[in-house]
């Protein structure tokens, strides 16, 4: 799907890394030929953004479906797949499909299995699947415990100048717990690991990759010793970046008091302490990555006692909107909400995107920032609605898509 005819978006703020413009963009053969008070030409389809952002499209890195509708109302123009497929991305020919499966109206850039069958043992065939539309290299759900295979992932992918994308729990710490160690854990009876089993991981995983020169990326950091050691490696020169989901700086594990299951996460809500370290850290530039970690899981994986639920939950429709609250809270602003959304996302990937810039794709979101909204479950357009924000108040939507200059919602 081609754009076909030039698009100039007028009378918008424009989101650059630098601040906001007054103005708009126009959108030629699938790039950003200009920003701000963009003349008019014969020919162009014009849009009124009528004093709405106009926005990257968010970019969301590491979700573990490709979810089209859900995708269209959060945004997301780009989603970076985790290997968690069934069958796993460990051959070129499955990460040459799903490189593909998103057209025509998403880019989805696949993230190969760093093993195969992401068994954390004997490296899958990383230089072909990069050949093949691999984006970067991810450990999956698990963290490979083997500190030898985990050494050659990190070099072979520095070899290969592609990132490695690590869960951090060290799996002998962390067992079959479904809650952080704590209060709320003793309370309700329910198997828990010390959060130290991050802390482990995390220190672990940097320490190779300073040992290699690899580029890694922790995709979710969310407890406070693990996120020190980030800063303290970033201060060292070491080329590591973390992510985090909404669900990390929005809720405590207070949310599992009533067992409810769309609240069990991998890794599991953590204490408040953590929560407001996890906040402080988007604020001062640790965390460089908001993604939404979008699994939706079925009633059979749901509804179930928590202990037996299936950890994840469904994300893409609320990454947005739960971003915001940190800049109406003042921790960020808008452009360093849509350089954790989509422009860090995007440099992770290497991909000309996730930016107002002129010639970047033409990904770009209009974005009304006070338009209020109920999460509601029962109205989400993803497979499945298991989302921990049910029934609550949210501000902040996308009103509009274009993806290579082609509106897509």
């Amino acid at each position: 799907m081609k754009q076909t005819a030039p698009v100039r978006i007028t009378n918008g703020r424009v989101v650059t890394a630098s601040g906001i413009v007054e103005g708009g963009v126009r959108l030629v053969e699938g790039r950003i030929e200009a920003v701000g008070q963009v003349a008019s030409q014969s020919g162009d389809e014009v849009v009124d953004a009528r004093g709405k952002l106009v926005a990257p499209g968010l970019v969301d890195f590491g979700t573990f479906a490709i979810d089209k509708p859900a995708c269209h109302f959060g945004g997301i123009t780009r989603a970076a797949l985790m290997p968690d497929q069934s069958p796993p991305l460990d051959l070129p020919s499955r990460v040459s499909y799903i490189a593909k499966s998103g057209k025509p109206d998403l880019w989805v850039h696949p993230l190969a299995a760093a093993t195969r069958g992401l068994e954390g043992s004997e490296l899958a065939e990383i230089g072909l699947m990069k050949e093949a539309g691999a984006r970067g290299v991810a450990t999956g759900r698990r963290w490979i415990g083997n500190s030898g295979a985990m050494l050659r992932l990190l070099q072979y992918a520095a070899m290969l100048d592609l990132v490695v994308v690590s869960h951090a729990e060290d799996a002998g710490l962390a067992g079959d717990a479904v809650a952080t160690a704590g209060e709320m854990a003793t309370r309700l009876g329910l198997p828990s690991a010390p959060a130290e089993a991050e802390t482990l991981a995390v220190a672990r995983d940097i320490a190779l990759a300073e040992i290699c020169g690899a580029r890694l990326h922790i995709r979710q950091v969310t407890t406070a010793a693990a996120l020190e050691l980030v800063r303290a490696a970033k201060r060292r020169g070491v080329t590591v970046t973390a992510g985090v989901t909404p669900a990390h700086f929005i809720l405590s594990d207070l949310a599992t008091a009533e067992f409810r299951s769309f609240a069990r996460l991998s890794p599991p809500l953590r204490s408040e302490a953590d929560r407001q370290a996890v906040i402080a850290a988007i604020g001062d530039g640790t965390i460089d990555v908001i993604a939404s970690g979008h699994d939706p899981r079925g009633p059979e994986d749901k509804r179930l006692p928590f202990a037996d639920a299936e950890p994840g939950m469904a994300g893409a429709e609320t990454l947005l909107a739960m971003t915001l609250t940190l800049v109406r809270d003042g921790v960020i602003d808008l452009p360093r909400a849509f350089d954790l959304l989509a422009a860090a996302p995007a440099r992770l990937l290497g991909v000309a995107a996730g930016a107002i810039e002129v010639g970047c794709e033409a990904d770009i979101a209009l974005v009304d920032p006070e338009k209020p909204w109920i999460v509601d479950r029962a109205k989400m357009a993803a497979t499945a609605d298991n989302t921990p924000f049910d029934g609550q108040p949210a501000q902040g939507r996308a009103t509009a898509l274009w993806k290579g200059g082609v509106r897509i919602a």
